[in-house]
């Protein structure tokens, strides 16, 4: 069979497969083993990325290049249970942070309104917050 007016081979990484076979095997294929080959490199899941850069730079005073690939997009793969472990930990972890900082933001909010309406807590006793603050604005 001729690999070249055959539909199935128009796929890269298809091509890319029979090319590294001797030609007696991979002239061997008919055009049913060909497509169901095609279909099943067509399923790979891990080949859509939200962000897909590949290149090479050269290494300087030596004459070779070096490639690299960046790949980012959702985790379609299953967790181990280490990992969904680590998940929840980081998670939890987030959460507790985004928390302190808000409550942390809402303290320094609502101190800024105290001293801003003039209301004192404890008298003679300042955090200084409040004429740093005045003090952005001069």
């Amino acid at each position: 069979m001729n690999r070249s007016t055959s539909q199935s081979t128009n796929d890269p990484a298809l091509q890319s497969i029979l090319d590294r076979m001797p030609p007696e095997v991979a002239n061997s294929f008919t055009e049913e083993q060909l497509s169901h080959l095609h279909s099943a490199l067509g399923a790979r899941s891990w080949k859509k990325h939200s962000v897909d850069i590949r290149s090479t730079f050269p290494v300087p005073f030596v004459k070779r290049q070096i490639y690299f690939v960046l790949l980012m997009g959702r985790n379609r793969r299953d967790l181990t249970r280490r990992e969904k472990q680590i998940s929840a930990i980081t998670f939890a972890l987030f959460i507790a942070t985004f928390i302190g900082a808000s409550t942390l933001f809402g303290l320094l909010v609502l101190y800024l309104i105290k001293s801003a309406l003039g209301i004192n807590l404890f008298k003679g006793f300042s955090l200084g917050i409040w004429d740093w603050f005045k003090g952005l604005w001069k």
